[in-house]
């Protein structure tokens, strides 16, 4: 996720690129197509700066775990006491 300065320091810059667009007129209704776009990126822009990356991250958080179930863990737990991990004794 972008920092937030970078957010700020991109939604200023298409906000000052959306004014100087708004002061000139292109061929073919080019500058009028262009606010329009420039305007959509504004709106995205303060939405990004509005949520919490904390937060989407925060939603997605367990529901891996909860497909697997209870048995899973158990499996896991029952490994974990018959065969001990780190490394094998040394043979004298």
């Amino acid at each position: 996720m972008a920092k937030r300065n970078d957010l700020r320091a991109l939604r200023n810059l298409i906000s000052e690129a959306q004014t100087l667009l708004m002061t000139t007129s292109l061929p073919e209704g080019r500058s009028q197509r262009a606010n329009e776009l420039l305007t959509a990126a504004l709106h995205l822009a303060d939405n990004l700066l509005e949520q919490s990356p904390a937060a989407t991250l925060g939603a997605k958080g367990g529901k891996v775990t909860a497909k697997r179930g209870p048995d899973y863990f158990r499996q896991i737990a029952a490994k974990r006491k018959s065969f001990k991990g780190g490394r094998p004794s040394k043979a004298n």
